[in-house]
């Protein structure tokens, strides 16, 4: 069964591209010159959401660099421990809402320190897989769909991201 998924994974991407040529073909359209102009179309969405991507990177960069995510751990331990939430997980959950890439480095981080099967290690590995990078994902998907009203948007990714915390901290209780 394994070696029919692994076969099937190696052949998917060549059938997709079969199948969208192939349409092309029927459907009587220029394929090339429509692949250059998406091919266009998409990196200039690339230049356009370039500045927002250099600027999420170097506020991440800086909180990590100026010790700000350790002193706020330190500063709201108290009640998140309480909670059952470790406040080692307080820089992860904040970097995170900002980058994936960066919190992964604090994850490996955590998992130095405390081990994978730690409860802080079970806990930041389900966060990881149950919250989402907010803040880039509202910036460069707003930005490059040019969506000026965002409503609700912000609540309900946080409440979603809240949710997925607890839901992390439920599991790893479960699994320990």
């Amino acid at each position: 069964m394994l070696s029919v998924l692994s076969n099937l994974s190696n052949i998917i991407i060549p059938l997709v591209i079969f199948y969208i040529v192939a349409e092309g073909l029927l459907m009587k359209t220029n394929i090339y010159e429509n692949f250059i102009k998406g091919a266009r179309d998409g990196f200039l969405v690339v230049i356009r959401i370039m500045p927002t991507l250099i600027g999420l990177m170097m506020a991440v960069g800086i909180l990590r660099a100026s010790g700000f995510l350790d002193f706020l751990g330190k500063i709201t331990g108290g009640l998140t421990d309480r909670l059952g939430f470790p406040s080692e997980l307080i820089p992860v959950t904040v970097i995170k809402l900002f980058s994936s890439s960066a919190a992964t480095g604090l994850v490996l981080d955590i998992f130095k320190e405390f081990g994978t099967d730690s409860y802080i290690g079970l806990v930041t590995s389900i966060m990881m897989s149950c919250t989402e990078t907010v803040f880039y994902t509202m910036s460069v998907y707003f930005m490059a769909a040019k969506v000026t009203k965002t409503r609700f948007t912000l609540p309900g990714a946080v409440f979603c991201t809240l949710a997925g915390i607890v839901a992390s901290m439920v599991i790893a209780a479960g699994l320990m």
